[in-house]
């Protein structure tokens, strides 16, 4: 049986996601300033944690726009 290719790309965005949330709690163990930006960003004011990834981000648009232009054409 053969798998998607979107179907491995969700389980990474799944498992990437768990590793966001982690963050706030690894923060505290691990010294996360010396991380570039562009690989990991986190916001955090009056004990709110957001973090993200531009990467995220930005694969996410493509994948997005790659299944759009499939799936129209």
């Amino acid at each position: 049986m053969q798998t998607h290719p979107l179907t491995w790309l969700g389980i990474f965005f799944i498992l990437l996601g768990v590793a966001l949330v982690l963050i706030p709690v690894l923060r505290q163990y691990i010294d996360v300033s010396k991380v570039p930006p562009w690989l990991i960003y986190v916001y955090h004011s009056d004990g709110f944690y957001f973090a993200t990834s531009p990467i995220l981000i930005l694969i996410s648009i493509i994948s997005l726009v790659i299944f759009l232009i499939e799936r129209g054409g």
